[in-house]
C-alpha cells in the first residue's frame, strides 16, 4: 500500500478523498475505488429518487471541497489515489436506476470504460478544469454518459428481460 505525507485514513476528509482505502491500490486505483463504491451506491439504489438525488448532490458538492483538500495536501493536480469522484461518477451511472446487481455490474463497467477512455467532451473538460471542480466533474459527466448508455439498455427488450 502507498503512503503520502500529509494524508492520513483517521482524517475524514482524507478517508473519503481515498475512498476509504482503496484509492491506495499499487494498480488500477480508480477501478478499485470505483469497485469500493459498489456496496454503497448498491444501498443507495434503495432510496427513493429524491432521497438519491439530494445525496448525489451533497457528495458531488462535499467531493469539489475532499478532492481538492486532498490534491492540495498531495501537490498534484487529480492524483491517480484520489478516488472520490470516482464514487460519485458510479453514484450518477446508477441514477434512476432499478436496484439489480447485474445492472449495477454493467454501470460499473460502462463507466469505467468511459472514465479511462474519456471521450470528448469529457476530456475537454478534463484538460480545461482544475481543483477540485476539475477533478470532480469529468467523473461526473462520465457517470451521466453512462446513465445514458444504461437508460438505451433498458429501453431494449434485452434490457427488460434481464434487469427488470
Amino acid at each position: 500500500m502507498r503512503r503520502f505525507p500529509g494524508l492520513s485514513l483517521a482524517n475524514p476528509v482524507d478517508l473519503l478523498a481515498l475512498g476509504f482505502g482503496s484509492g491506495l491500490a499499487p494498480k488500477a486505483p480508480g477501478t478499485f475505488g470505483t469497485l469500493a463504491a459498489v456496496p454503497l451506491v448498491y444501498g443507495m439504489l434503495w432510496l427513493d429518487i429524491t432521497s438519491y438525488s439530494l445525496f448525489v448532490a451533497l457528495s458531488t458538492l462535499l467531493g469539489i471541497y475532499i478532492c481538492r483538500s486532498a490534491a492540495d495536501k498531495m501537490g498534484v493536480h487529480d492524483h491517480p489515489a484520489i478516488v472520490w469522484d470516482e464514487f460519485v461518477g458510479l453514484m450518477f451511472t446508477m441514477w434512476a436506476m432499478p436496484a439489480n446487481w447485474a445492472l449495477l455490474m454493467v454501470g460499473f463497467l460502462v463507466f469505467r470504460v468511459f472514465d479511462i477512455l474519456k471521450p470528448w467532451p469529457i476530456s475537454w473538460l478534463d484538460k480545461r478544469l482544475h481543483g477540485g471542480t476539475g477533478i470532480m466533474l469529468d467523473d461526473v459527466l462520465a457517470g451521466i454518459a453512462s446513465n445514458l448508455v444504461l437508460q438505451l439498455i433498458l429501453a431494449t427488450t434485452i434490457g427488460r428481460d434481464w434487469f427488470l
